[in-house]
């Protein structure tokens, strides 16, 4: 069996970025998005700071956190071999309900690939909030080109950043 991560969130996210599960590159580091191929950060980093290199993990989770974007999972457990969504067996949901109860002010989930979304809305629907499903920044999901996926993205956080207005 394995586990996600605590939820990255405080009292300003408005956005929710939901993944699947930490892939084993993830796991091991104990971080969000740690496989060096994943193109997560690369995405948010060119979005929010220009393209500057993140410091360090911390960095990361500020860069986000500052912007009301917070990180969660739509599993807390599963069982799976190696990293891949494909792969996954016996999932249990993360309790998001909770969670909104919790910070009511998150409005938007923007689900990093079509597994999260999709284990997602087998618990909870839409849960009331505004879905958007992009495309996965895993480097299994190649459909896209880099820059496809960076315009995909950016559009989301646009669009979700101006139902604050």
């Amino acid at each position: 069996m394995i586990y996600s991560f605590p939820p990255v969130v405080n009292t300003r996210s408005r956005i929710l970025v939901i993944g699947s599960m930490p892939g084993e590159a993830s796991l091991k580091a104990q971080e969000y998005y740690a496989y060096k191929y994943n193109q997560f950060w690369r995405i948010i980093f060119d979005i929010f700071t220009g393209g500057r290199q993140p410091e360090n993990y911390a960095d990361k989770i500020n860069t986000l956190l500052k912007r009301g974007i917070g990180l969660w999972d739509a599993l807390a457990t599963c069982e799976r071999t190696g990293s891949l969504d494909g792969n996954i067996s016996l999932p249990r949901p993360n309790d998001f309900p909770a969670l909104f109860k919790k910070f009511p002010h998150i409005h938007t989930l923007l689900f990093n690939g079509q597994a999260a979304r999709a284990h997602f809305k087998r618990a909870f629907g839409n849960a009331g909030k505004t879905c958007i499903t992009l495309p996965s920044t895993s480097p299994a999901h190649a459909s896209k080109s880099y820059q496809e996926k960076r315009m995909l993205w950016q559009n989301a956080f646009q669009h979700a950043l101006s139902l604050e207005n």
